[in-house]
């Protein structure tokens, strides 16, 4: 069994963090969880309630995660994919690889957020050395297991959507994306946009459209940011997937690397059967920069 943890990571304490636990057996892949906080999570692990209420931010303890997934997998997690800013290098400002994504993406509006040693700063930190004290080592060029990958949701849903540009999902943002519109038709719009997403989901990950039911029309905007915190999270564990089936590339140097899945490798698969020993990945092409960009999303 092959099984993959995806965190949609809030770079501040006080905001919840997506999760989402994929696995596969024979190569079947079917997505096993999805919950808008830590909290469900260890929750669900522990077979409790999980409630309805409004999900909270808490500090990630890597162990625990861990150790919670694999409960609920009934196997180890052996990759798990993460979007937020990571380095093997303190994190001060613009990387290599927000660089590559940024100048790779930057005309589909996909280019990245500039990191900072405040944000995400320490907590960026304490969880890339939480899960290398799990022996979860960041992957910069090399796939293996276990390991930990930085992704990023945008770029990867505009592989996975075949779009020309950044979807129109974000939840907080209609307005900007549909301006001329009433309220009412841009929850609609929204809607679509999540319902086309989940549909492709389903096609890749078989249960994503039973877990990922959306929120009633009228939801408030806290059930529709923790719906959309969920969708991120399986979007991650999919990136997680494409790079243990050869499937994605890293975009980086030796210090960081955001893993975003390719089209051309997506329509004729070039990696290696899932469950196959992961040794047979070999090394991942890695994109390098000449030139940096200096652009943010």
């Amino acid at each position: 069994m092959t099984t993959i943890l995806g965190i949609d990571a809030a770079w501040t304490v006080t905001q919840p963090s997506g999760v989402a636990l994929v696995s596969s057996t024979a190569g079947n892949w079917r997505l096993m969880f999805a919950g808008s906080s830590y909290r469900h999570l260890l929750a669900h692990a522990d077979e409790r309630l999980i409630s309805t209420s409004r999900p909270s931010g808490s500090v990630a303890e890597a162990a625990a995660l861990l150790a919670a997934a694999g409960k609920i997998a009934g196997a180890p997690v052996e990759l798990v994919a993460l979007d937020m800013p990571l380095s093997l290098e303190p994190i001060t400002s613009r990387r290599v690889s927000d660089n590559l994504v940024s100048a790779a993406y930057g005309a589909r509006h996909c280019s990245t957020h500039t990191p900072s040693a405040i944000r995400p700063g320490k907590i960026s930190d304490d969880l890339r050395r939480g899960f290398e004290r799990c022996g979860y080592g960041l992957l910069t060029t090399e796939v293996g297991v276990p390991g930990l990958l930085e992704v990023y949701p945008h770029p990867a849903l505009v592989e996975l959507m075949s779009a020309k540009r950044r979807l129109p999902y974000k939840q907080g943002k209609t307005c900007s994306y549909w301006p001329a519109e009433n309220p009412a038709n841009r929850r609609t719009k929204l809607f679509e946009t999540w319902r086309a997403i989940v549909a492709r989901l389903d096609q890749k990950i078989p249960g994503a459209s039973v877990v990922l039911e959306l929120p009633p029309f009228e939801a408030p905007a806290w059930r529709l940011k923790a719906f959309e915190d969920m969708l991120d999270a399986v979007i991650c564990a999919w990136v997680g997937k494409c790079v243990f089936e050869g499937t994605a590339v890293p975009f980086g140097d030796d210090a960081s690397a955001i893993w975003i899945p390719q089209s051309e490798l997506l329509a004729s698969p070039q990696g290696r059967p899932a469950d196959d020993p992961p040794s047979l990945a070999g090394s991942a092409k890695r994109l390098t920069a000449t030139v940096p960009v200096n652009t943010s999303r």
